[in-house]
């Protein structure tokens, strides 16, 4: 297991790139097993949870070729069926959340996968009814199978219907999307997710034939079509990680430009920044964050303290919660975090109190930050980082603590920052990926 250990305020200057959107990847990667014919995806990121999946395609018999830094063609034309009913699959799966991405494309082109609870980040129960629902909608039929924790999904044939999700579930909106294509009538969901993400997905689809309209909504209407053909596709910048990079510039940084942000899908992302005070400058595509020696909070018009709450997009994704709540502890005034979706995801904030951060934590939901405003620094010390998020936040508060702190199991930052260390050392920081 490796750790990093952070020389703390050591300020970042200078330019870089977001890598790849992960959340994106995983599911466009997945859409190549709707089709026999070569998919080929660009800006793909080299992380730990892409990589897994990637390897888990290959195992399954998808035909991977690497055309260049991340240009892969994927192509799904000769699949061991008999490996997907397998212990050695139902075990992979069990071990990689984006594994549940494949059981859309599997069930539409195939009539049937096997199903094992995913693995992913410990950050509350992230239940798959939506998905199962929007399986049964169109007609599949479940069964558990005796002696095994395992699911099997199968149908004749699916049929297109009109369903109305429980909820806005970004994977099971992916899901049941590709599912859908390939279904015998129309389809319409309402209650969608509609992140850029999805939308992406949908656009790759309709370039591999699929008949998607409503894309950027909550209602998409899916007029089934026989068969998909051979596309290429480029995938966004991540906007967890452009919003990453914002919250270290605010705390560390000496002037620092995001390129190539696609401004344009990053939603309220950079007026959330704002309301903590944080200056942003938009430069075409580019994001400007110039040296904070302050930034002050605002409050509502009433007066009132400052609520950030995530949301459904297009209202603020959970993923950014954890890099706000640590921006939040220099800033000048106070603030309310609420996390609705899910129900741990603020324990991490103990190690933040640890390092010397003023943090209530209201409930498993809530918690109010009371800001320093520089005049106390961060703490060094030592963590571990409990999922990808709360990791990355971690990292930012080590980078701008007094002293030097270690993090250990630093796989979970991996499996959603591509090179983390080298990129961020380039800017200034000091970085050092160390063996247990």
């Amino acid at each position: 297991m490796e750790s990093f250990i952070i020389e703390g305020g050591r300020p970042l200057r200078g330019e870089i790139t977001p890598q790849g959107a992960k959340n994106e990847a995983l599911e466009v990667i997945c859409a190549t097993l709707l089709t026999d014919e070569p998919v080929t995806l660009k800006n793909i990121p080299d992380i730990l949870d892409v990589n897994n999946l990637i390897l888990l395609l290959k195992e399954m018999g998808v035909k991977v070729t690497k055309e260049g830094p991340g240009i892969f063609t994927f192509q799904a034309d000769d699949l061991h069926l008999d490996y997907l009913e397998s212990e050695k699959f139902v075990k992979k799966c069990s071990s990689l959340r984006g594994s549940v991405l494949t059981f859309g494309p599997l069930l539409a082109r195939f009539g049937k996968a096997t199903v094992a609870k995913p693995g992913g980040d410990k950050i509350g129960r992230r239940r798959l009814d939506t998905h199962f629902l929007g399986f049964k909608h169109l007609g599949a039929d479940f069964r558990r199978v005796e002696g095994r924790d395992v699911y099997e999904i199968t149908a004749s044939g699916l049929k297109g219907c009109h369903m109305l999700l429980d909820e806005a579930s970004v994977t099971g909106t992916a899901n049941i999307i590709m599912a859908a294509v390939l279904a015998r009538g129309t389809t319409t969901i309402y209650n969608a997710a509609c992140e850029p993400y999805i939308q992406q997905l949908c656009r790759l689809l309709n370039a591999m034939g699929a008949r998607i309209s409503g894309i950027a909504s909550n209602l998409l209407t899916i007029e089934g079509v026989e068969h998909l053909h051979r596309a290429e596709h480029q995938i966004l910048p991540d906007m967890i990680e452009v919003g990453s990079f914002i919250g270290m510039a605010a705390m560390v940084g000496d002037g620092v430009c995001i390129k190539n942000a696609s401004l344009r899908n990053l939603g309220i992302i950079p007026d959330t920044f704002r309301r903590l005070g944080v200056t942003i400058e938009e430069h075409g595509d580019d994001l400007y964050i110039p040296r904070h020696d302050t930034y002050q909070i605002d409050s509502f018009l009433d007066g009132s303290i400052m609520t950030i709450a995530d949301a459904p997009w297009p209202g603020l994704t959970p993923d950014l919660l954890s890099v706000l709540i640590v921006v939040a502890t220099q800033a000048e005034g106070s603030v309310l975090f609420h996390q609705k979706m899910f129900e741990s995801r603020l324990f991490f904030v103990d190690k933040l109190i640890d390092m010397g951060a003023q943090i209530i934590l209201c409930d498993p939901h809530r918690a109010v930050v009371i800001g320093h405003n520089h005049h106390i620094r961060l703490r060094a010390g030592r963590m571990t980082s409990p999922d990808i998020r709360a990791g990355i936040a971690l990292l930012i508060a080590a980078m701008s603590a007094n002293g030097t702190s270690r993090i250990d199991n630093i796989a979970q930052i991996d499996r959603g920052y591509e090179n983390i260390e080298g990129r961020l050392n380039l800017l200034g920081a000091n970085i050092q990926r160390v063996d247990n």
